[in-house]
């Protein structure tokens, strides 16, 4: 009766482990139960346990030899140090003057906040007697050495057994899964960050709506794939973006269009669909932009024009064709999948009056507005619903995707439904599927097929899978003869699950599952290779929007909007460039494999039409974006590009302390600590003295307070230096009626007057930079933050790097080389743990 469980699992051992099962496997069988009650109980079980991380002996790890002596060490210390972080001062909580040298691994902790600060010039500060480069170059190798050398034994190889799917990597999954684009936001909550991203284990936790999410999804998305002829008309509103201005060409939309929306839109069956287009009103029903005349709104699909909507905005014609005071609308027939929906106003040979839409013009307060400030209308939204007369469901891609066969007679169905079913259990779950994955899931074929159709039995299936957490989780199993605190290889398929979640956020493909089920990425050079025909894949660009959109903040850019009294001619279109420049950019040095230091000093970036303008780039025409060299343009690397210098600023101008802080923690790899709760924040311009005063003044002023003092000295004079920059990335040499004063100085004293100095100022510490994005990496590739034991296996990773002159190849394989990505611990039970024997 194979059709009444679910198929058995069995999970790591540290998960009975820390049940008090003593290492014992579990299987899980589930009595005949409602199918949303069978789905919802399997979810839950797994959830229930978590493993902890644990210190082994690492795999490979070398460490270079000493540099100076224990004496010579405590020399510098109490000449640079020990004058202010002793007994008695207890500066910044630190006391050096009584620390063994000679042990350093006793305090590792300790020590390695000291190289931190060295690496990043902090210490000792820019005011007080400091050592030569050599110097103090020389102390940092030791301690460093030394670190190393007391870690060998002890590497924090921890890494969770059980790491949820987040809301990214489900979408990439189903996406490579079933060849199903998915909008994942409408689907599921979003998920909790911690250590800069969002898909951290700790931080992926589970809650009973959760698990409820899943199953809808899990329902949703298998009759999508599927196709699903009995869906019941339903509609969905797109809106567009409040600060859109629609003056110009949008990338994807027919050309010779302006404006509108694109949309891509998943259509459950063969049938027809109503399109609805609103145009942008006031709360009072006027009609925004109505000074232009005769204008045309072209609805596409698929780039082929479906319908042409004539229009026409003068108030004496206000009832004429299509009643615009309604949206305008088309039934369309349509025929199942994923399909690009267009509609864009026809683009004219002229603009009467230049649009000026901006972002403070909200839906809520149109009415009072002067409509006529803007000579375009504006696409609102785009209603689509459906389908009505259904007439079936065609071969989509997601179709093509699942049925690897279609039986030719009842008598084979059960073959190819096996194949079908085999063949997404190995895809899904990351591994080979088992005998009791296929009778158990067989179980819920039959179970559809006795309802319906075959197609209503592999829904059902897919639904199992889809809704499984061998789907939802990624689950590592713990070897039987491995005994508790002991460090272990994973399996290959383990292995290969973490690489490709690393650089792709999705599951493996078949080679790579290929490849592991036969044990063969064990060998390094089958390893490496591997690593790089994935970072050359197309779907490596999910390293640029999750990684580097969550370090370099730029999923941060759709929540801040500039004032527009103060930047009128922002809108979301720039908004957009922006992201889309630093994008390409950080994607240039992923497919062209460059150093990762060209991230600060590269002499090109990307732009399009409206970007080059902000930019006062000459000669770009088009919103296709295209490579332009800089030569000495102070815009060279990520500090001279919009979408750093916006996200480090706030609404009404700019933050040399938001963007001090930015370098400290994102570049030197030194954040600084969180301000203190009580600190009162800077005055703006309330008044016409405080008008008066420069933005630099207002923050000495700021400085005076002493809870502020110690942080802001650091930080401020470095954002100083990108004042030429305004908060929403533009050149300028004025801030109202006062010149622009970018002078500044970095941690260890260096001055600097502008982005050309602060970008050589911080070359000096290219080494240090390159070691943050490593830990920045190593994080996101672990799914973990860093301890203070891991440091030792950072600066292996760099010291690797280093030969291959920091080729951001040489960083990824350094990480997945490394001990604790292909490594963990075998957990120990709770009274192991408690030292009860």
């Amino acid at each position: 009766m194979a059709d009444k469980f679910l198929p058995a699992t069995k999970w790591p051992d540290g998960l009975s482990t820390l049940a008090g099962g003593g290492g014992l496997k579990v299987r899980l069988v589930l009595p005949l139960l409602p199918l949303r009650r069978r789905l919802l109980l399997s979810g839950i079980i797994v959830l229930s346990a978590v493993l902890g991380y644990s210190q082994t002996k690492p795999q490979e790890f070398k460490t270079p030899g000493s540099y100076q002596s224990v004496s010579t060490q405590r020399a510098f210390l109490n000449q640079y140090c020990v004058v202010c972080h002793n007994e008695r001062a207890k500066t910044a909580g630190l006391m050096l003057d009584k620390m063994d040298v000679a042990h350093v691994g006793d305090n590792a902790e300790v020590w390695e906040k000291v190289v931190r600060k060295l690496r990043a010039g902090m210490m000792p500060p820019a005011s007080a007697k400091r050592p030569d480069r050599t110097t103090a170059e020389t102390f940092t190798v030791s301690l460093e050495t030394e670190l190393d050398r007391s870690a060998a034994g002890k590497l924090n190889l921890g890494s969770s057994g059980v790491h949820r799917l987040n809301r990214t990597e489900y979408a990439n999954a189903v996406r490579d899964l079933l060849a199903l684009e998915v909008d994942v936001t409408s689907l599921l909550p979003a998920d909790d960050s911690s250590f800069g991203f969002d898909n951290m284990a700790s931080s992926l936790g589970v809650s009973s709506a959760l698990l409820e999410a899943y199953l809808s999804a899990a329902s949703k998305i298998s009759r999508l794939a599927i196709g699903d002829t009995t869906s019941s008309p339903s509609q969905k509103t797109y809106i567009a973006p409040a600060d859109l201005s629609q003056n110009e060409h949008i990338d994807g939309l027919p050309f010779g269009t302006r404006g509108g929306m694109l949309i891509h839109h998943n259509f459950p069956a063969d049938g027809e669909y109503l399109f609805q287009v609103a145009l942008l009103r006031g709360t009072s029903e006027e009609l925004f932009g109505r000074v232009s005349k005769e204008e045309k709104i072209e609805l596409s699909i698929d780039g082929v024009r479906t319908r042409l909507f004539d229009i026409d905005t003068e108030e004496k014609n206000r009832t004429r064709v299509d009643n615009i005071t309604q949206p305008m609308e088309v039934r369309v027939s349509v025929p199942a999948g994923l399909h690009s929906i267009g509609a864009a106003f026809v683009k004219r040979n002229y603009v009467e009056v230049e649009d000026v839409f901006s972002s403070t013009y909200l839906r809520s307060s149109i009415s009072v507005l002067d409509v006529s400030r803007t000579a375009v209308p504006h696409v609102s939204s785009v209603t689509i619903g459906g389908p009505f007369r259904v007439t079936g469901v065609s071969d989509t891609a997601s179709r093509r995707q699942i049925f690897s066969c279609h039986p030719a007679s009842a008598d084979s169905e059960t073959q190819c439904a096996e194949q079908i079913i085999s063949t997404l259990t190995r895809r899904a779950f990351r591994r080979p599927a088992t005998a009791e994955d296929l009778e158990a899931l067989m179980g819920f074929y039959r179970e559809g097929r006795a309802k319906g159709s075959f197609d209503n039995g592999i829904e059902l299936a897919l639904r199992r899978i889809l809704a499984s957490p061998e789907f939802v989780f990624r689950l590592e199993h713990e070897p039987a003869n491995v005994k508790p605190g002991a460090p272990y290889r994973i399996s290959d398929v383990e292995l290969a699950s973490r690489l490709s979640f690393f650089l792709w956020s999705s599951i493996p493909d078949d080679e790579l599952l290929r490849l592991a089920s036969q044990g063969k990425l064990k060998d390094p050079a089958v390893l490496e290779a591997q690593v790089r025909r994935l970072l050359a894949d197309p779907r490596s660009s999910q390293l640029v929007s999750n990684f580097a959109g969550q370090w370099l903040y730029l999923r941060n850019l759709q929540s801040i909007t500039p004032a527009l009294e103060e930047f009128p001619g922002f809108d979301d279109n720039l908004r957009q460039a922006f992201r889309r420049e630093t994008e390409l950019f950080f994607e240039s040095i992923i497919r062209e494999d460059h150093s990762v230091i060209d991230l600060l000093t590269a002499d090109y970036t990307f732009v399009n039409d409206r970007l080059a303008q902000h930019y006062d780039i000459p000669n770009v025409y088009g919103s296709q974006f295209r490579r332009v060299t800089l030569g000495d343009n102070p815009r060279r690397g990520l500090l001279g590009q919009g979408s750093i210098l916006m996200v480090t600023s706030l609404p009404t101008r700019t933050s040399p302390v938001a963007r001090g802080k930015w370098i400290l923690e994102n570049i030197l790899g030194a954040p600084p600590p969180k301000p203190p709760a009580n600190v009162p924040p800077l005055k703006e311009s309330a008044s016409r003295n405080i008008e008066a005063l420069s933005l630099r003044k207002r923050m000495e002023e700021h400085r005076t307070n002493p809870a502020c003092a110690g942080c802001h000295r650091i930080m401020d004079p470095i954002g100083f230096s990108l004042e030429n920059f305004d908060a929403v990335g533009k050149w300028r040499t004025k801030d109202g009626f006062s010149a622009i004063d970018a002078s500044g100085e970095l941690t260890d004293g260096t001055k600097v007057d502008g982005p050309a100095t602060l970008r050589q100022g911080l070359m000096r510490y290219s080494d240090q930079f390159v070691r943050t994005m490593t830990e920045k990496l190593l994080t996101y590739a672990l799914g973990r933050g860093l301890q203070y034991d891991d440091m030792p296996v950072v600066r292996g990773i760099v010291r690797g790097a280093a030969g291959e002159k920091y080729r951001f190849s040489s960083v990824v394989l350094g990480i997945v080389k490394s001990a604790p990505f292909q490594m963990r611990t075998r957990a120990r039970s709770v009274r192991e743990s408690a030292g009860i024997n």
